[in-house]
């Protein structure tokens, strides 16, 4: 590691040397990727550095143990400069560990109502709001791409797209299956219920051509939209549905009442799957070699159930239970989404031990 660091630093020297350079913003892309990695690089050589600065401090003390008037004075500052290195050591870890190149993407995020019935699709718009909440706190926005509402509320299917820096950071670890226990409203007798709803956490692609769709691989119906929108969404053919044939893949998105914008968004929504079923194959190689699945994205695993008449949530992929569910579901999720963070990178940590 350390050889490493030696070169990140010497490599942000020569950053230093090329920027000052009269000749540096001659050419802007050359620029813009040197300030970039500049950026990138002076957090952590500037960690290093003070890791540096704490094994100086050592070397200095353990000169003055000689002398039995500094002798328990120097044992002190040597064991807080070793407790020092140790935390530095841990940080700097963590921040050589390897970038995920979507961790800042917006997202477009999925739920589904599974075994359960009505009491599912009412939880999947409990679901909703969660996200949505969550969304609110960090100031991300939160766009309706299309919705399959059920008779006695909730939600069939709901998709909807977050924009904001970190969206995917922070909500990559929920795609799986949601398992909720509790007294339905329609229950007369009190009986506590089980049911399911499958939620799936996709990156979007910075432009639809990133991924490589082939026109000929695709089948474009288009219909009246269903649901509110006055007399206007229901005269025209304005919703789409697109089928990748390769994958069966369907979209389907009626929110708007111009077909073309409805065909774009669902552009959008298909190019993100197929880079998500990309992404997911990928991720369940990895996560093979480790112990948990975290981050493989498994659809048909069951990560999470919410208890209600507990009060209590359970994070199964963790062993983590946390007996706050009612602010969870107003979408107080930062301590469940730092403890899959930090599970995923003492992981990646362990891995780079093996």
């Amino acid at each position: 590691m350390l050889a490493k660091l030696d070169q990140l630093a010497n490599r942000l020297v020569e950053l230093d040397e090329l920027l000052m350079h009269p000749d540096a913003t001659s050419n802007m892309d050359s620029y813009r990727k040197m300030t970039r990695e500049h950026a990138e690089l002076g957090p952590l050589v500037a960690l290093y550095r003070s890791y540096q600065e704490a094994g100086n401090d050592i070397a200095t003390a353990q000169e003055m143990l000689a002398d039995p008037d500094m002798k328990e004075f120097a044992q002190e500052e040597i064991e807080a400069a070793k407790a020092t290195m140790a935390q530095l050591e841990r940080e700097l870890q963590t921040m050589l560990l390897p970038k995920d190149v979507n961790d800042e993407r917006n997202i477009f995020l999925e739920i589904r109502a599974g075994t359960g019935g009505d009491e599912s699709a009412l939880f999947a718009g409990d679901l909703l709001r969660m996200y949505t909440r969550f969304a609110e706190r960090n100031r991300w926005q939160v766009e309706l791409v299309s919705a399959s509402d059920s008779d006695l509320g909730g939600y069939r299917e709901v998709i909807v797209r977050i924009v904001g820096n970190g969206a995917y950071s922070k909500l990559k670890f929920e795609s799986g299956g949601h398992r909720v226990q509790r007294v339905p409203a329609t229950e007369t007798q009190g009986r506590i219920h089980t049911s399911a709803c499958t939620v799936a956490v996709m990156p979007e692609a910075d432009e639809v051509e990133d991924v490589n769709i082939n026109p000929a691989d695709l089948r474009i119906d288009t219909y009246r939209a269903s649901g509110a929108g006055g007399q206007h969404i229901n005269k025209t053919d304005s919703a789409v549905r697109i089928t990748h044939l390769p994958t069966g893949i369907v979209v389907e998105c009626q929110d708007d009442r111009s077909q073309h914008k409805n065909k774009a968004q669902a552009m959008k929504v298909l190019a993100a799957r197929i880079k998500d079923v990309q992404l997911r194959e990928q991720q369940s190689k990895e996560a093979a070699t480790r112990k948990s699945l975290i981050g493989s994205g498994d659809r048909s695993e069951r990560i999470r159930t919410y208890n209600f008449p507990q009060g209590r949530l359970t994070d199964h992929r963790i062993n983590l239970t946390l007996y706050k569910l009612d602010f969870i579901m107003d979408g107080d999720l930062t301590e469940l989404t730092n403890a899959l963070a930090a599970e995923h990178q003492a992981e990646l940590l362990a891995a780079l031990g093996d």
